[in-house]
């Protein structure tokens, strides 16, 4: 088999925003893919995403999984998440790696025994086509026994935005414009079809407002949600002006001045030990995690790693 090689792209950049910064998106993904039952009421842990593979020649390789991490319920299973603009024939190895990896990090020997847990895998696909899979499998053959296990595989081009809100869907609202791509250039000759993707995106802003006007998401969420849908739309029709302006006419052109950033700003004004822990307190009361703000007054007060986890200790 050949070397595989991975080129991280602004999909694969917001897919981890969204996942990082808005984790109660985390729980509805899992219900459709695996078919839980968890009630958002569940704790997400992440797990290190940097993984070191060990190759032939005795090097190591660093790759970067999507996400990994575990929920704790009922009982506790761990998850790994993979989200691919198109599908390849690479996924699957790298899928393997990973979980193999993931399995190594956390295994244990007891009485000369190595035992290693496997994550439960999926993998989001951006596009698709009559030829992509509902799932994937793994068959590993063993000395001991072959095994075999399924990797689902979730279409975000499948998704009405009437499922995307009836489910919680809300990671996928950014990979909508999907559904859109291969009419590109028809909405581009014609406004009467452009006015139609404006009147969708329309409704998915009413649904955002009115979810947040009834506690369902947060406004940050609401915001980081508006400005990925914007990095994804930057991306995909680029070549394409009148489909990214009418599109970002209706989502809003500039929304990177929302409410955590507002709480970042204000914290440098106010005396630099207040101002962060002030920072912390207000961004941990939106619900954004410590990960996130560990990166976040990094950034802004110019902080070493070391000096940013002081203000994380409560």
């Amino acid at each position: 088999m050949g070397e595989i090689s991975q080129v991280n792209t602004p999909y694969d950049d917001v897919f981890r925003t969204l996942i990082n910064d808005c984790r109660s998106f985390i729980i509805p993904v899992i219900n459709e893919v695996f078919g839980e039952t968890y009630t958002g009421e569940e704790e997400v842990v992440f797990s290190v995403n940097e993984h070191f593979m060990n190759q032939q020649d005795g090097n190591e390789e660093e790759r970067i999984t999507d996400t990994s991490f575990k929920i704790i319920g009922r009982e506790t299973k761990k998850y790994h998440l993979e989200c691919q603009s198109t599908p390849d024939n690479s996924m699957l190895v790298r899928i393997f790696e990973y979980d193999a990896q993931i399995a190594l990090d956390q295994g244990e020997i007891k009485d000369s025994v190595l035992t290693v847990t496997f994550p439960h895998s999926a993998v989001l696909f951006l596009r698709c086509n009559a030829s992509t899979p509902d799932k994937m499998k793994i068959k590993i053959v063993t000395p001991g026994g072959t095994d075999v296990y399924d990797i689902p595989v979730m279409k975000s081009q499948k998704y009405t935005i009437e499922e995307i809100f009836q489910k919680k869907l809300l990671l996928l609202i950014p990979f909508y414009i999907f559904a859109h791509e291969k009419h590109f250039k028809e909405y581009e000759k014609d406004e009467k079809k452009l006015e139609v993707l404006k009147q969708e995106y329309g409704q998915i802003k009413e649904r955002l407002e009115e979810l947040l006007s009834r506690g369902g998401i947060s406004e940050y969420a609401k915001c980081t949600i508006y400005d990925m849908s914007n990095k994804v739309l930057e991306h995909i029709a680029r070549k394409y002006d009148s489909v990214r302006k009418g599109v970002k006419s209706v989502m809003g052109g500039k929304v990177l001045e929302y409410e955590a950033k507002t709480i970042l700003n204000k914290g440098r004004q106010e005396g630099r030990q207040e101002g962060i822990r002030g920072t912390v307190t207000a961004l941990r009361g939106m619900g954004i995690p410590d990960s996130t703000i560990l990166i976040k007054i990094q950034e802004i007060y110019n902080l070493s790693l070391e000096e940013s986890r002081k203000y994380l200790v409560v």
